[in-house]
C-alpha cells in the first residue's frame, strides 16, 4: 500500500519554501510505561511508596503537566492516539486489542488494528530524515503486517501483537522480535540495554526512539533483591488488609462491589516501578555521556491509570477515583513530562489539561517540521505551554468514549472535561454524573442535580462530538433489551 506524503511535508523535505525556517532539529526519546499510575511517581506524589529518583531527575528538566490525560482508560486506544494524533473513536479502536467482554449488553464493535492508512508520527519523522526505532510493547495490530516496521520504524525490538510479555519478565521471553538473553535476565533491564545501544549507534544522526516498556503491566514479577527491599519497607507501614482496600461501585450484572486498593504497599509492584525508573536513569546517563542531552527532547507518560481494581490490585491512585479501565480520573490521568533543552531546562509545572493526542503536533513543531492537521486532527501543539505562553493556548474540551465492559470492572461510558467541569455518561442507561475537579478531584460529589443547565450543556457538547467522530455504542444481546442510545 502506498501512502502519499502531505504536500507541505514534501515541500519541506525537498527544500521548497514553505514558510518554515530550516534549523538543526533535536533528537526525540519517547518513553511510555504500561499501567503506571500518576500517583506512583515522586514528581507527582512525593510521599509515594515507590522510589523514582530518575524520574524526579527528568522532571527537573521538564515541563510537568499536572493534568495530563490518556485518550482512553486502557492501553491500545491510547497507543493509537499517540501514533496518530487522533481520538481512537474515529476508527473504532476503543478497547484493548482484542477486548470483547460482554455484560448486560454487547460492547460496541471493535476495530483491533491501527489502520495502515494512518500517517504515523514515526512515518512523519522518518520521512523528515530521522532514524526511527521502536522497543517494547506494541499491541496495535494482530500480525507483523501491522507492526512497528509497517508503521514507520526502521528497527523493532520486542514489539508485536501481545499486550503483556508472553514469557513473563524473565528470559526466556518467547518474543519473536527479541532474542533471548541468559536465563533470568530481566526484561525491563534488557530493554534499557537495547535502547542505550541504539542511542550509541544513532548518535551521529537525528533519531526518534520510542521505548514502550512492558512494565508495570501484569504479571507482577521483579528481581528478588528489589522485592525483598520493599517487603521490608512495607512491613514498617504495618497496614492491615482492612485498611489496604475499600470498595468501588460495580456494574456487571449480579456482582457485588469491586475491591479497590487505597494503600500503596505492594512489594513486587514497587520493585517493578523502581526497575523501570532505573532503566530511565540508564537512558538519561547514556544521553549525558554521549553529549546528546542538550539536543534531545525526552517525553514520558503512561498509557492509562494504575491497576487498582483487579488482577491483584497492585497500586492505589488516591486521591483519584478508580484506575485502569475506569473513566474516573484514576483511569485516565497520567504522568506527562516533556523535556525540551533550552526551553524547559529549569523545570516547571503546567495545570492546563492536555491529552495523549497532543504529542504528535507538539513534536512536529519542536522539531521545526510543518504540522499535518488532517492527520493529527484531535491534537494541539503544546509549544505555547512549554514556553509559558498559556494565554495563547485554546481548547474547548477533552473527550473520552469507552463503549466496553473493562476487565477491571469499569462501566461503558463517555466523558467530557471543559474547564474544571467533568461530565460522565453511562451507556447502559444514560445516567450522567457531574464533578468539579478543582474542588473534588476524587469525584465523590455528583453535581448533576444541582447544576442541571451545566450538565445539559456538557452532555449536548459530548453528543455532538460522538457524531463528529462516528462513535459506536452498546448493542443488545440476542433476545435481550435494547441499550440506551444518545
Amino acid at each position: 500500500m502506498i501512502r502519499m506524503l502531505p504536500v507541505v511535508l514534501i515541500g519541506f523535505l525537498c527544500g521548497v519554501s514553505s514558510g518554515v525556517e530550516t534549523v538543526e532539529s533535536p533528537n526525540v526519546v519517547f518513553i511510555l510505561v504500561d499501567d503506571l499510575g500518576v500517583m506512583d511517581l515522586e514528581p507527582y506524589h512525593p510521599e509515594t511508596f515507590y522510589e523514582t529518583p530518575n524520574l524526579s531527575r527528568l522532571a527537573a528538566r521538564s515541563m510537568r503537566f499536572t493534568q495530563g490525560y490518556a485518550a482512553n482508560p486502557v492501553c491500545s486506544p491510547t497507543r493509537y492516539s499517540l501514533m496518530t494524533g487522533k481520538y481512537p473513536s474515529r476508527v473504532g479502536a476503543t478497547n484493548w486489542f482484542s477486548g470483547v467482554r460482554e455484560g448486560r449488553f454487547r460492547p460496541a464493535p471493535l476495530n483491533a488494528v491501527m489502520p495502515l492508512e494512518e500517517y504515523t508520527l514515526a512515518e512523519a519523522l522518518k520521512d523528515a530524515g530521522y532514524r526511527t526505532a521502536f522497543l517494547g510493547k506494541w499491541h496495535l495490530g494482530p500480525t507483523d503486517d501491522f507492526g512497528p516496521k509497517a508503521q514507520g520504524f526502521d528497527v523493532n525490538v520486542g514489539g508485536f501483537r501481545a499486550g503483556s510479555p508472553p514469557g513473563g519478565y524473565f528470559a526466556p521471553y518467547r518474543n519473536p522480535h527479541l532474542e533471548d538473553g541468559p536465563d533470568g535476565e530481566y526484561l525491563t533491564n534488557r530493554l534499557a540495554e537495547e535502547t542505550t545501544e541504539l542511542i550509541r549507534q544513532f548518535k551521529d544522526d537525528r533519531f526518534f526512539i520510542y521505548l514502550s516498556f512492558y512494565s508495570v503491566h501484569t504479571p507482577l514479577q521483579a528481581p528478588d533483591d528489589l522485592v525483598e527491599q520493599y517487603q521490608r519497607k512495607a512491613a514498617r507501614l504495618d497496614v492491615s488488609d482492612a485498611e489496604r482496600f475499600a470498595s468501588e461501585e460495580q456494574v456487571w450484572p449480579d456482582a457485588g462491589p469491586r475491591r479497590v486498593r487505597v494503600v500503596q504497599d505492594h512489594p513486587t509492584y514497587a520493585a517493578m516501578v523502581q526497575s523501570m525508573d532505573d532503566a530511565v536513569g540508564r537512558i538519561l546517563d547514556q544521553l549525558d555521556q554521549l553529549g546528546l542531552s542538550e539536543n534531545t527532547v525526552v517525553c514520558f507518560m503512561s498509557d492509562n491509570g494504575g491497576l487498582s481494581t483487579s488482577e491483584g490490585s497492585p497500586t492505589s491512585n488516591l486521591p483519584y477515583r478508580g484506575g485502569k479501565g475506569w473513566l474516573y480520573e484514576g483511569g485516565i490521568r497520567e504522568p506527562y513530562l516533556i523535556a525540551w533543552p533550552g526551553v524547559t531546562d529549569t523545570g516547571g509545572t503546567c495545570d492546563v489539561p492536555v491529552i495523549s493526542t497532543d504529542f504528535y503536533p507538539t513534536l512536529l513543531e519542536i522539531l521545526g517540521l510543518p504540522l499535518i492537521p488532517d492527520q493529527h486532527k484531535d491534537g494541539l501543539s503544546l509549544v505555547p505551554l512549554l514556553k509559558g505562553e498559556e494565554d495563547s493556548f485554546r481548547r474547548e474540551a477533552l473527550f473520552w468514549h469507552y463503549p466496553h465492559y473493562s476487565n477491571q470492572g469499569g462501566f461503558p461510558g463517555g466523558a467530557i472535561r471543559s474547564g474544571n467541569s467533568k461530565l460522565i455518561e453511562r451507556y447502559e442507561d444514560g445516567r450522567i454524573h457531574l464533578y468539579d475537579l478543582a474542588q473534588d478531584p476524587g469525584e465523590q460529589h455528583d453535581l448533576a442535580a444541582d447544576r442541571p443547565e451545566l450538565a445539559e450543556a456538557l452532555r449536548n457538547r459530548l453528543h455532538s462530538w460522538y457524531e463528529e467522530v462516528g462513535a459506536e455504542f452498546l448493542r443488545a444481546r440476542e433476545g435481550g433489551p435494547e441499550p440506551w442510545r444518545p
